[in-house]
């Protein structure tokens, strides 16, 4: 499965592979919902992949959010490589 991108509710729901295949097309979902919605909050239980592109997705996106003044989330139980990543970015 490639990367579906969805939003209800003002929860942003990606299922699938966040490769570098698909890492440019989350990126263009999702500048399109931080502009949309009031806050960005990114549910990954869906998530069976990530690789070093779809970190970088990710953290792009969070730039993207917080040039806008907007608050960033990821939440769900998807894949364990996305929290260690964003874990290490906040350990002093």
């Amino acid at each position: 499965m490639a990367l579906q991108v969805t939003q209800n509710k003002g929860t942003v729901y990606l299922e699938g592979r966040i490769n570098s295949t698909t890492a440019r097309l989350f990126i263009i979902h999702a500048e399109h919902f931080v502009d949309k919605l009031k806050n960005i909050k990114i549910n990954i239980d869906k998530v069976k992949e990530i690789d070093r592109d779809g970190i970088e997705a990710i953290k792009t996106v969070w730039s993207i959010a917080l040039k806008r003044n907007k608050k960033f989330a990821v939440t769900g139980f998807g894949c364990k490589e996305i929290y260690d990543h964003f874990e290490n970015q906040f350990i002093a």
